[in-house]
């Protein structure tokens, strides 16, 4: 759909990947709609970045340079995003037709080469469409640099110094915002190619581009921020991982959920939808599970703006179609978040099944002889951890709900003690207390896992948007002269510096809970729902409940303390614990500081996400008001 001669009319944006595995249909369903102004789409994450950027790192040290390589032979060894690929090609055609502007961070490590790969695939399809890619989240060299200098580069997870994690850094990446990406569109670009941008920071480029928006522009500017949060997982605003997914599958929903479309207007209040004929829902409940998935606190902070969601508000106005307003924006920081990868051993881990009676002291004799079998090997692992996973009731009515899963997780620094194939290595010392072990003991008939694998370990910082060589490459003006459709990004002409520590409370004058009546001993989760997630090693829930009369009771209900309740004394690790409440969306949220095992890339528990910390407290019996029980459970 062509823009609008006055930027007034809100830009309907599409979301189309919220990750490298989403359905490949996307693009082109989404460019089908004539009303889809742009479509954006994420396919990053923190795992994706350690691999990206130490494979680029490898292909540094080991290939021969770019400028001897031809674009065939550079993509055999690329470190984009593959499957963006897969999507774009069905698509091209319905985005040529229907204009509708494209901007993604598919690039990952390798932006450049990804841009130069579709502008090919574009003109060998007879298409004129103008392919854009923006640089700067490739910040290894300064962090080195910087390093070098004194720069300590505070974990934001813990606070500890980068010099105390013992560990050599092989890349670095930036999160950039979407000022470059406005920059491309307004150039003339129809689809931008980005690397590591913020997730949400396509929507901010798009809109920002629609309306002229500029630095000053905060509001809006935090609006669309918030929108991009929205829309940058798809289906995840649209019903997925959403505690209420019961009422989907009674209505025949539950398949085929919808890619959300947020309209964006001139003030950066923005309405939700989701694509024609398709599944899910848009309603103020699952919109909320989305807004309170991977924040941090009350601000939410990007290198264009800070978008301060205290008083968000939602409203239904129509089924499938929620209206989003009451942000407020502040001036950015002038830092952006970096994240460090640096490699960190070999990991391997064993599955031995156990059923039946006895279970603990099944996988305590077994603990025990591989304990003996490793002997004074043992030292060499920088990591081993046995775990019980699951019980084996009696009477169970399957072979299968009675089977435990006991896994043994090593990771080590030493490659030898790693290998599979020597009598002295972890896998043939597990495997030969095999004939001694516990009675029924089995294994897996999949051993791929024992085979060690290189892991590493991901340190999150902040980096001054000085620093960043954040520049827009206009392909369709390249020529001989290497600056030809270049434009350097200034960093924000003002900014804010913020305490790292957000602001954490209790609720203010909390309503006695005996006011609420009878109660009834039930799962928490029959009357709340919720949604948790990750951040590095951080993890964050957020709690909120259907109906407003119930909101005193729980924010009454939901302290610090509570959520130490519910964790249990095997999972609260003791760390320190954030809340704060927002209320027009009747929700409590908390932060987990450095509460996952050094998050995803190293960790060593089965939540390598944070995402079953909500649902696993949601399981938790506590005292229910009757009266909101009787209204039925979720």
């Amino acid at each position: 759909m062509a823009e609008s001669s006055t930027h007034k009319r809100p830009v309907r944006i599409a979301g189309c990947s919220g990750g490298f595995t989403d359905r490949s249909r996307a693009i082109e369903s989404l460019a089908s709609d004539p009303e889809v102004d742009a479509i954006i789409g994420d396919w990053l994450s923190e795992m994706t970045m350690t691999v990206h950027g130490s494979g680029k790192a490898r292909n540094a040290r080991e290939g021969a340079p770019k400028q001897q390589l031809t674009l065939e032979e550079r993509q055999k060894t690329a470190m984009y995003a593959e499957t963006f690929l897969q999507c774009f090609e069905p698509a091209m055609a319905k985005l040529a037709a229907n204009k509708a502007k494209l901007a993604v961070n598919a690039g990952a490590s390798d932006t450049e080469l990804l841009a130069e790969v579709v502008q090919r695939m574009v003109r060998d399809a007879g298409y004129d469409m103008k392919v854009a890619w923006v640089e700067g989240d490739d910040v290894t060299e300064q962090v080195e640099r910087l390093a070098k200098e004194g720069e300590q580069f505070e974990s934001l997870m813990h606070g500890k110094k980068l010099e105390e994690w013992g560990m050599e850094p092989v890349c670095a990446q930036a999160y950039l915002g979407g000022m470059g990406i406005a920059v491309a569109l307004r150039e003339g670009a129809d689809i931008v190619i980005c690397g590591r941008v913020a997730d949400a920071a396509p929507v901010i480029g798009v809109a920002a581009w629609w309306h002229g928006w500029e630095w000053n522009h905060l509001d809006e500017l935090a609006g669309a921020l918030v929108a991009g949060h929205l829309i940058e997982c798809s289906a995840y605003v649209t019903g997925g991982y959403y505690s209420g997914f019961k009422d989907l599958i009674k209505q025949g929903k539950h398949f085929n959920m919808g890619f959300p479309i947020a309209e964006v207007d001139h003030k950066g209040e923005c309405t939700l939808v989701k694509e024609k004929n398709s599944g899910g829902c848009v309603t103020v409940a699952s919109a909320t599970s989305q807004l309170v998935y991977e924040i941090q606190g009350p601000l939410y902070y990007n290198c264009d703006v800070v978008a301060d969601i205290s008083d968000i508000k939602m409203v239904q106005v129509d089924e499938d179609k929620v209206h989003v307003s009451g942000v407020k924006g502040l001036p950015p920081p002038p830092t952006t978040k970096v994240g460090i990868t640096a490699p960190a051993g070999f990991q391997a881990e064993w599955h031995i099944y156990l059923c039946g009676l006895d279970m603990e002291d099944k996988c305590k004799i077994t603990e025990d002889q591989v304990r003996y079998a490793l002997g004074d090997d043992i030292k060499k692992f920088s990591l081993l951890k046995f775990h019980q996973n699951g019980t084996s009731p009696i009477d169970a009515p399957s072979l299968d709900l009675a089977t435990v899963d006991f896994r043994i997780f090593a990771q080590s620094r030493d490659p030898e003690i790693m290998r599979p194939d020597i009598p002295t290595g972890f896998n043939r010392r597990v495997l030969e207390v095999f004939l001694q072990s516990a009675p029924g003991a089995s294994l897996s008939n999949d051993l791929r896992q024992v085979v060690p694998k290189p892991y590493y370990e991901y340190w999150v910082a902040l980096l001054p948007q000085s620093e960043l060589r954040h520049r827009v490459h206009c392909l369709w003006k390249k020529n001989d002269d290497s600056s030809a459709g270049v434009i350097a990004m200034p960093v924000p002409p003002v900014t804010r510096t913020y305490p790292r520590q957000q602001a954490s409370y209790e609720t203010a004058n909390p309503v006695d809970l005996a006011s609420f009546g009878p109660t009834v001993r039930a799962p928490l989760g029959y009357i709340v729902m919720a949604r948790s997630g990750d951040k590095a090693s951080d993890c964050n829930v957020g709690f909120f409940v259907r109906h407003d009369d119930e909101w005193d009771w729980l924010r009454s209900f939901m302290t610090m303390d509570r959520v130490k309740e519910l964790l249990g004394p095997n999972e609260y690790k003791g760390k320190p614990i954030d809340r704060f409440e927002i209320p027009a969306i009747n929700a409590v949220h908390f932060l987990l500081h450095d509460h996952l095992d050094r998050g995803y890339n190293a960790c060593s528990n089965y939540d390598t996400l944070g995402k079953l910390a909500g649902e696993y407290m949601r399981a938790k019996t506590v005292d229910l008001p009757k009266k909101f029980l009787d209204r039925g459970r979720i």
